[in-house]
């Protein structure tokens, strides 16, 4: 009799990926959810005989073993087991063997070997029958990942496109962002990010046998999307300065950052900065089926010594002074991952804070989270992981000191319990507007539960400090109320190329004549507090008659900050007013410059596999010509990769069209995303969504 042996295998791809959810993705690999069945048929050289049996060996890593449940050795028979890995024979046909294998709902996820063990003649041997993808679940129930909403689910796992907020409170923006985690080969360097990890390095085994629980994987993810430690995906800058790389405002979605780190032999790719962390986490955990989110918390703390206050300084002109390590940065933007926390109970379940940007080590790497929202909310820091950063982010207070380098003194000017940690923002599911999720972290400002659950955090980080020693709370009431009030009022438009108009309001709130001395200041920043360069500054000593109010006028032209506005169109404006020995009343305002409008429009009714026309105009708004112009288009679904076109240089007022083509691969609504820049904007953004016929 010859040996018994497979002829050829069907793995179904089609009817098997559509019943995973898994059809979006472009390669043409077995891509399976965990804890689903699947059908293959099995063609044999002859039929088997008696006292001939076939098993299976699945295996995953590159030591897989049994203990770990990194491999299973299971045999086929007629009915499903629960659990485990197993084989039933769902139809024989001659030599066809129809079969459907069953995997563990809480198996590790990543490439797997799937085997066939064939027991013939007294005599065992294996033969190797093919490879498939294993994925988390959020359809199925039992896995950790599951999320029951329909809607939710199609948008946070689904959906390869999407916006960040960015800006600041009184000015929310918003980017596109291709997330674009079904494009070809995508997938493969998710994969093959796990396998660059230190964990993975340092004990393959045990990392790979890992790999079933969502927080784990997300743990490492947050490592690795940054590049400290373990050379990581994304290389992080934030000095204004971008040589060497791009300016990361530049980029469009994560693609291309994915496939130029495979490309460059897994070197860091530059440049990236918070929103570029978080777009490119979440592309990461939407492709291995972890439900995602991408969050953006205005006035964001970055406490560096665990007391829950940022102290932010200013000289006595009103300069601000980088002398604390603490910073409050306009926005950061972090990700939020759907899953079940066994490790803290179940009403700790739900979304969880992961964060790629490399702040503060954690263990030793720059890695955050997952720290679970619900735990933020309730303050309770004591848990993991990295939950007083995360707390400190959205509830830290906020206290200003003013610095005088020339007696080496400092006087604490203000503490402010309200403004960190603002509109909390996602986009919405189904839609693109934005949806405030600012409750979910904490109790709304002023609450008596905001103070209780305050006061607990502070608590736990500081068990041996009486209440009043640390806290920033009772001293504000016993700071004396001022003499006079100011704030900056911004007049007519913020444009760049446009001279910057605004007032400073000053009012005496007293019966008494008043005389204050103004020290003002205008910096270019980047949005996380970075100064950039001193762009304007001016002294003025003023008057006040009893309740009187002025407005005294500040101008900052063009010529003084156009060599040193960055990307982020940003403008700190300070102003230090002092009435005689009273302390100084200290007024500031960042204002956010527009650029001019990039437009976006489709020429023709969008078709799959139809080249269709796209046409960008821009006009040049500025007195002088604009040049090294380039436009970057991405859209996934719309377009394979990027388009790098050049624009020829526009002169003064010149307006541009510049036509392009784009060719549909899938159905439905898209979104194409351009990012335009030259020698004078260095990232102008456009979206436009797309509805794609069949």
């Amino acid at each position: 009799m010859t040996a018994l042996g497979p002829q050829n295998v069907n793995w179904q791809e089609n009817s098997n990926r559509q019943a995973h959810h898994t059809d979006r993705f472009s390669s043409r690999e077995l891509i399976l959810r965990r804890g689903q069945p699947f059908s293959f048929s099995l063609n044999l050289n002859r039929s088997l005989g008696d006292g001939e049996s076939l098993a299976f060996i699945t295996s995953t890593g590159p030591y897989p073993y049994e203990s770990a449940r990194t491999k299973a050795v299971f045999p086929l028979s007629n009915r499903t087991s629960r659990g485990g890995w197993s084989a039933q024979l769902m139809s024989k046909q001659d030599n066809i063997l129809t079969i459907s294998i069953s995997s563990p709902v809480n198996a590790p996820v990543g490439w797997y070997t799937l085997s066939t063990q064939i027991s013939s003649q007294g005599k065992d041997f294996v033969l190797k029958l093919g490879t498939f993808i294993l994925l988390f679940n959020p359809w199925l129930p039992e896995d950790g990942v599951f999320m029951s909403n329909h809607a939710e689910r199609e948008e946070y796992v689904q959906e390869d496109a999407g916006i960040i907020y960015v800006g600041s409170t009184n000015r929310i923006g918003m980017v596109g962002w291709n997330f674009g985690q079904f494009e070809d080969g995508i997938l493969n360097i998710c994969l093959s990010i796990l396998d660059h990890s230190l964990n993975f390095r340092r004990d393959p085994a045990t990392d790979v046998a890992r790999r079933s629980d969502p927080k784990y994987v997300g743990r490492v993810l947050s490592a690795m999307v940054n590049s400290n430690d373990d050379n990581g995906v994304i290389s992080g800058n934030w000095s204004g300065n971008y040589t060497g790389g791009l300016d990361p405002r530049n980029w469009n979605g994560s693609v291309e950052i994915l496939k130029e780190w495979k490309k460059s032999g897994f070197r860091p790719v530059r440049y990236g900065q918070c929103w570029v962390f978080a777009g490119t986490l979440n592309t990461v955990l939407r492709c291995f089926g972890i439900p995602s989110r991408v969050v953006t918390n205005f006035n964001s703390a970055h406490d560096t010594d665990r007391n829950l206050s940022v102290d932010v300084y200013y000289d006595p002109y009103g300069r601000p002074i980088e002398k604390s390590s603490d910073s409050v940065w306009n926005f950061h933007v972090w990700n939020e991952g759907w899953f079940v926390r066994t490790d803290l109970g179940p009403s700790y379940n739900g979304w969880q804070v992961l964060d790629a940007t490399p702040q503060e080590r954690s263990q030793g790497v720059f890695q955050c989270g997952p720290a679970s929202v619900v735990a933020v909310r309730e303050g309770d820091v004591n848990l993991d992981f990295d939950m007083p950063f995360v707390f400190a982010e959205v509830n830290a207070d906020r206290i200003t000191w003013i610095y005088d380098a020339s007696n080496n003194t400092q006087k604490r000017n203000a503490s402010d319990t309200h403004s960190i940690g603002r509109y909390i923002s996602t986009k919405a599911v189904g839609s693109n507007s934005r949806m405030d999720i600012t409750e979910k972290y904490k109790y709304p400002e002023g609450s008596s539960q905001e103070r209780q659950v305050f006061e607990k955090a502070l608590g736990k980080l500081k068990p041996h400090a009486s209440f009043g020693a640390t806290s920033a709370r009772p001293l504000a009431r016993e700071e004396r109320e001022p003499s006079i009030s100011g704030k900056f009022k911004v007049i007519g438009i913020l444009e760049v190329g446009k001279e910057v108009n605004m007032a400073l309001l000053l009012k005496n709130l007293t019966s008494d004549m008043k005389t204050v001395t103004v020290n003002m200041t205008a910096w270019t920043i980047v949005y996380n507090g970075t100064l950039v360069h001193e762009v304007w500054k001016d002294s003025v000593t003023i008057s006040l008659d009893p309740k009187e109010e002025i407005q005294h006028p500040v101008k900052i032209t063009y010529a003084q900050y156009e060599k040193y506005l960055k990307a982020d169109n940003m403008i700190r404006t300070t102003a230090v007013c002092q009435v005689s020995d009273e302390a100084e009343v200290l007024v500031e305002r960042d204002i956010i410059l527009d650029n001019p409008s990039l437009t976006l429009e489709v020429l023709d009714q969008a078709r799959v596999r139809k080249p269709v026309n796209v046409q960008m105009l821009f006009s040049n708004p500025l007195d002088e010509p604009v040049k090294n112009c380039v436009l970057m288009v991405e859209g996934s679904g719309l377009l394979l990769g990027s388009l790098r076109i050049d624009v020829p240089t526009l002169r003064p007022k010149e307006r541009s069209r510049v036509r392009f083509e784009i060719l549909p691969t899938r159905s439905g609504t898209k979104q194409l995303l351009a990012d335009f820049s030259c020698n004078k904007f260095p990232a102008i953004k456009a979206m436009l969504s797309i509805d794609v016929a069949e």
